[in-house]
């Protein structure tokens, strides 16, 4: 295999694209009422290949330009989208769906008009990562434990209960993070009208 294929074909980049594999079979079974339960399982395997991409693009000296780009963007895929189809489903809270919504919106426009201006390219940062690794585990949980009917279980609740909790921590924790991109956005302007 040529050093330009070890590049692209890697195990960060893979695990990226299989994020996605897992996040398009969430939406098959969550829309088509086949199983709640298996497509909260489904998506919260794509929030540990959220986490596993980027532990294994660091420590095995694995990051290449390709997923610094993917990343982020599979990222946004899978919050945004998981988060529009909870939503249809009606298996998370109207509320906090549209919080996390708005954030992911406001980002992927900032990322969009960086890119416009032909600002340097912004790294992801840890806290952000932390924030949406959070939320990956919120979004299943709360849809794992969404309810009708009569009958409901005191464990669902509780499970129920940690989602919400989660999903708050996560929300703190992603709009920090957007607040610390601000001044990393400044300076990639600055670096653009400079160059």
């Amino acid at each position: 295999m040529s050093d330009a294929k070890e590049k692209i074909v890697n195990a960060p980049n893979s695990l990226t694209v299989f994020r996605l594999v897992l996040f398009g079979g969430f939406c098959v079974l969550i829309l088509t009422n086949e199983s709640k339960a298996i497509a909260a399982v489904l998506l919260g395997f794509a929030g540990i290949t959220d986490f596993l991409d980027g532990y294994v693009a660091r420590h095995f000296n694995q990051v290449t330009e390709l997923g610094k780009i993917i990343d982020p963007v599979a990222d946004r895929i899978l919050v945004g989208g998981s988060l529009v189809v909870a939503l249809i489903s009606h298996s998370i809270p109207l509320v906090i769906g549209l919080i996390i919504i708005f954030r992911e919106v406001l980002m992927s426009t900032v990322t969009v008009v960086l890119a416009m201006l032909r600002a340097k390219r912004i790294d992801v940062i840890w806290f952000g990562k932390a924030g949406t690794f959070v939320l990956m585990v919120a979004i299943p949980l709360m849809i794992l434990t969404s309810y009708t009917g009569s009958h409901v279980s005191e464990i669902k609740v509780v499970f129920n209960h940690i989602g919400l909790y989660l999903s708050l921590v996560g929300i703190v924790m992603s709009y920090t993070a957007t607040v610390m991109y601000i001044p990393i956005s400044l300076k990639a302007l600055d670096e653009r009208s400079m160059n």
